[in-house]
């Protein structure tokens, strides 16, 4: 096994138990902490993989703003150091067939269909001007408009958060 693989296997195993324990914890606030950490892991494997810009996008957009969102989040309606309720067992139960339903389908369709090789240099390296020409484009091609639609959906979420907080301030 070379040092490669085990960085690799290393850092899928950092992802998973951190995911994994985000989502069975009790307490809501290690529960983010918990995704940050998970987010951070599959940050990791992006630049095992030599994909840096993939890399930055995921610790800006998602660790550097979701988390830091949903963390606000928790401190505005101030339920950071409570217990979550628990989950009844029919939900679990169907949580975790969903699970199994969802592992199966990704697993058959990575089977079936083959990840395609990015176009750019032979090392599969997409060319970053081709990504930023089409992440500004406005045109039929471009990203501009998803990228401004989720910027007004996490712009509404925090104040949705706000007006919540102030309301059970109030009360």
């Amino acid at each position: 096994m070379t040092a490669s693989t085990v960085i690799f296997y290393i850092l899928s195993a950092f992802a998973i138990a951190n995911g994994f324990l985000a989502v069975t914890t009790r307490k809501i606030f290690r529960a983010a902490i918990f995704l940050l950490f998970s987010l951070i892991g599959v940050a990791g494997l992006y630049l095992w993989m030599s994909y840096e810009f993939i890399f930055a996008v995921q610790v800006i957009v998602y660790v550097g703003g979701i988390v830091v969102l949903i963390i606000f989040s928790i401190f505005l309606t101030q339920q950071a150091g409570e217990d979550m309720p628990m989950v009844l067992r029919g939900r679990q139960l169907f949580a975790g067939l969903a699970s199994l339903a969802g592992f199966i389908l990704a697993w058959l369709l990575v089977r079936d269909y083959p990840f395609a090789e990015l176009r750019g240099t032979s090392s599969g390296e997409a060319p970053i001007a081709e990504i930023g020409t089409k992440m500004l484009d406005t045109g039929t091609g471009g990203m501009a408009l998803p990228f401004e639609v989720v910027s007004i959906l996490l712009l509404s979420a925090m104040v949705g958060c706000i007006v919540i907080a102030l309301k059970t301030r109030k009360a």
